[in-house]
């Protein structure tokens, strides 16, 4: 298996570095950009980059510091920073009270039936088994930047590439070409939504099976155990030399089934060089930045730092490894699509879709874990004891409590003082800072503080009945999870933000930004009006550069 793994790779990188060589490197004509590429890492705080610089080579991370326009005091402003919300904020310039995405699901308050954000029975994956893949955008509500420059320049090319589902079809909208992983067989696939059949190009990468080789990957840890700035570890195991005595070989195995887990691979850094990978060959046989009088966009997210977060925590050695290790095909992605399209015709950008809370278990004491399941059993209850038996409490999903509105219309009951009481009973649960109602955030205004960042992720059709945020540091209870993201505070809210191409030179930006301003500021460069529900304004230091 090492064998047919290592001659499968050398003969993608004998591919790619023949088209490389072969790439005419050509000035940019006029202003505006051939390509802009848009990469989000997901879940990286902006602190990050500070524990972990000294540990970074220069020509990945710290090339965007050091080349850079760069945005120091970037953030969300509302409470919802989970991925699908802040990635429709990416790339549609819009808060989550105007773009709708709240969560990857939500309650129908007619039927009291769930809502996933993908899930579409009118369409199919490609190449992969029945029933899989069946996702489209048909719930977002907004088109994005990508959808955008495709309505007023429909030559240029919109690729999206992630590998969760969620993120490639948020982030790319209504008529990018979106791909993500099948974690059933590793495959690259898309939807029908989208297109008919894979691109030739794509069946072909397919089928070198590239995903598999990494069934048996074995996540060598990259530095001695002393060059680490977090001290934390589950996996890692040292002699007194401080050097590592066990390598990471996970067992890719699902439990019940007996089948390969593709799936676990997105937990470890081999999930990065899938999308680095993949990115490239796109670029290639898309031939994006290669035509005069034409912008192509190209989204990549990495996911798989929000994995890893999620199971080992930001103050873990496995973490930061994984940070070197993105930071090394940082460094070799940006140079190669420099060198496909020429760096006079480049503009990318490096951001993150949130940040993420410390591990529930580590450090100050008054962390802990918010148990859903018990919140919502005591909460019907309490509702019972009030207004008489029932099933009150319909869902509670992303810090969203939704109740019978049925039930609760069966009753003659008054919905804003039945969620008054409720909001003022859940108030007493430990870990709950702030509870908010639907019926004040439609009736009131809210300016400044935590009411501002609730209400800015609140969308009426979809939003729950009362929105609860929890105490700082503290978390949703998920099996395996000790960290999370989806406050409105410092951890969550201030991401990376910054620029490089051929008019951006080192500059740093102190004053605070609004992570809706990206996609506006993208469309500036372009020379395409902005997306159509964009609320942000374009970044004043890009309009200098590109007007």
């Amino acid at each position: 298996m090492a064998l047919k793994r290592k001659s499968v790779m050398g003969l993608i990188r004998i591919i790619t570095a023949a088209v490389l060589l072969a790439a005419t490197v050509s000035p940019a004509n006029g202003q505006r950009p051939r390509l802009v590429v848009n990469i989000v890492v997901s879940q990286m705080r902006y602190d990050y980059l500070l524990r972990f610089g000294r540990n970074m080579s220069d020509h990945g991370f710290r090339r965007f510091l050091n080349e850079g326009l760069v945005y120091g005091d970037a953030r969300y402003n509302f409470m919802q920073t989970l991925t699908p919300a802040t990635l429709a904020t990416l790339t549609t310039g819009a808060d989550p009270s105007m773009h709708g995405v709240v969560s990857t699901r939500w309650i129908d308050y007619t039927l009291n039936n769930t809502v996933h954000l993908l899930d579409d029975n009118s369409v199919n994956g490609l190449d992969s088994d029945y029933g899989i893949g069946r996702y489209s955008p048909h719930n977002l509500t907004v088109p994005t930047l990508g959808d955008r420059l495709r309505e007023q320049n429909p030559e240029s090319k919109v690729i999206t590439i992630a590998a969760d589902p969620t993120s490639a079809v948020v982030a790319g909208g209504f008529t990018s070409d979106v791909y993500w992983v099948d974690d059933s067989r590793g495959n690259w696939i898309t939807s029908t939504y989208y297109m008919r059949e894979l691109p030739p190009w794509v069946e072909r990468y397919n089928s070198l099976r590239v995903a598999s080789q990494y069934l048996d990957y074995k996540w060598h840890p990259d530095r001695n155990r002393n060059q680490y700035v977090n001290t934390v570890f589950s996996e890692f195991d040292f002699d007194g030399e401080s050097r590592f005595k066990r390598i990471m070989a996970f067992n890719f195995l699902k439990r019940k089934s007996g089948e390969r887990d593709y799936a676990a691979i997105f937990s470890t850094p081999a999930g990065n060089s899938l999308v680095t990978e993949f990115a490239k060959q796109a670029i290639i046989y898309e031939e994006l930045g290669k035509t005069e009088d034409r912008t192509d966009l190209l989204n990549i997210i990495y996911d798989s730092p929000r994995f890893a977060g999620e199971i080992y925590g930001g103050e873990s050695m496995e973490l930061e490894d994984m940070f070197y290790r993105l930071d090394a095909e940082l460094a070799d992605l940006v140079n190669f699509i420099m060198a496909q399209a020429g760096r006079e015709n480049v503009v990318i950008v490096l951001t993150s879709d949130h940040g993420a809370s410390d591990s529930y278990d580590y450090g100050a004491p008054q962390r802990d874990r918010f148990n859903v399941s018990q919140f919502k059993v005591i909460v019907n209850g309490f509702m019972s004891t009030q207004y008489g038996p029932g099933d009150w409490v319909i869902d509670y999903c992303d810090r969203q409590l939704y109740l019978n509105r049925n039930l609760i219309y069966q009753k003659g009951l008054s919905l804003e003082e039945v969620q008054n009481r409720v909001g003022a009973f859940v108030l007493q649960f430990r870990g709950v800072s702030h509870v908010l109602t639907s019926t004040a955030m439609q009736t009131s205004f809210f300016s400044g503080s935590y009411a501002e960042k609730m209400q800015n992720s609140f969308y009426p059709k979809r939003s729950g009945d009362l929105t609860v945020n929890l105490m700082p540091g503290w978390i949703e209870e998920h099996e395996g999870h000790r960290t999370a993201s989806g406050s409105m505070y410092e951890y969550d809210t201030h991401v990376p933000l910054m620029m490089i191409g051929p008019k951006f030179y080192a500059h740093r930006v102190a004053r605070t930004v609004n992570m809706r301003d990206l996609a506006p500021t993208l469309a500036r460069i372009m020379g395409i009006s902005r997306p159509i529900a964009s609320e942000g304004e374009p970044l004043e230091e890009v309009i200098q550069l590109y007007d």
